[in-house]
């Protein structure tokens, strides 16, 4: 088992606006619609210079936190001005949605930034993007920080296919499907949990994977206390059984192993596709479906039709 850490500035205290960013946001008219911006997760200097340049140009400010997004700015020295700044959050979304379309419809450009990370990802923003492509406007994403991605990327957790699954259910048995599912996926699994909670997930998850499946933690990713715990299941539910966990959270586990069908797995499968394919069409299904050699599975195909 690993544990990393990582320390250093991050955050937005304590620093002046113009400490943080050395270029001059881009002063330029934006064309009319809405602009997905991603803003750091903890590390305020993560943001890109485009979305600097977007922030300082929008016609229109929207944000799920707007206390957050106007710190941030400061930070970066991009004065808010006269210009609207809109909540948009779960809570009002339809309202603040048709102001802000509204706004659109007049030929103005809207900025939207979620709390952290990039909108939609758990967070915001769906539900405006679909309203303003409905309504024929330009839907544009200036990319960026993501929890996501960042896990994947210092997980050491194969990245060529993954599965985001947001936030496992509270309890009950939609809880413990979602878990059964996540467990049985062929990709890298990436799930977001509540501190308080990581301890009963881990425990949970020991009905669902075997015990040397891979599994990183990683909590605080690019703020002061960053930490990766990388390990066996096992391994990892041990580091956290005694801790008081704090802060974000991330929950990676590996791929589910492959299982290699058995003889009686293959008779199956070929009997029942017999009963609707020709011998050849049914051994063809069954290989690709089982992952086996076509041949040999046309020649138990031809065995049991003739029995």
């Amino acid at each position: 088992m690993t544990i990393a850490a990582a320390g250093g500035e991050v955050n937005f205290g304590g620093r002046t606006p113009r400490a943080m960013s050395e270029t001059k946001p881009t002063l330029t008219r934006l064309a009319p619609g809405l602009y997905f911006v991603a803003t750091p997760i903890g590390a305020a200097r993560d943001i890109t210079l485009r979305a600097l340049d977007i922030l300082a140009s929008a016609d229109v400010l929207a944000a799920e936190d707007t206390r957050t997004l106007r710190h941030l700015m400061e930070i970066h020295g991009i004065p808010v001005g006269g210009r609207p700044l809109v909540p948009y959050h779960d809570h009002n979304g339809e309202s603040a949605g048709v102001r802000l379309l509204a706004m659109m419809a007049e030929g103005k450009s809207v900025a939207y930034a979620s709390e952290a990370g990039t909108p939609l990802v758990s967070d915001p923003g769906y539900q405006l993007g679909r309203d303003a492509i409905a309504a024929g406007q330009t839907v544009l994403a200036a990319p960026g920080p993501s929890a996501v991605l960042a896990a994947l990327t210092v997980s050491g957790l194969p990245s060529d296919r993954f599965l985001f699954a947001g936030f496992p259910p509270a309890s009950g048995g939609s809880r413990q499907s979602f878990l059964e599912t996540a467990a049985a996926s062929d990709a890298t699994v990436i799930l977001y949990e509540s501190p308080k909670r990581l301890q009963k997930l881990l425990g949970e998850l020991g009905q669902y994977l075997e015990e040397d499946r891979p599994v990183v933690v990683c909590r605080e990713l690019t703020k002061r206390f960053e930490e990766s715990v990388r390990g066996t299941l096992a391994e990892v539910r041990a580091a956290f059984e005694d801790r008081d966990v704090k802060g974000e959270i991330v929950v990676l586990f590996g791929r589910a192993p492959t299982r290699v069908a058995s003889e009686g797995d293959v008779d199956t499968a070929l009997r029942q596709a017999l009963t609707q394919h020709r011998v050849k069409d049914a051994a063809a299904l069954v290989s690709e479906a089982l992952g086996l050699p076509r041949r040999d599975v046309y020649q138990r195909a031809l065995k049991l039709s003739g029995e």
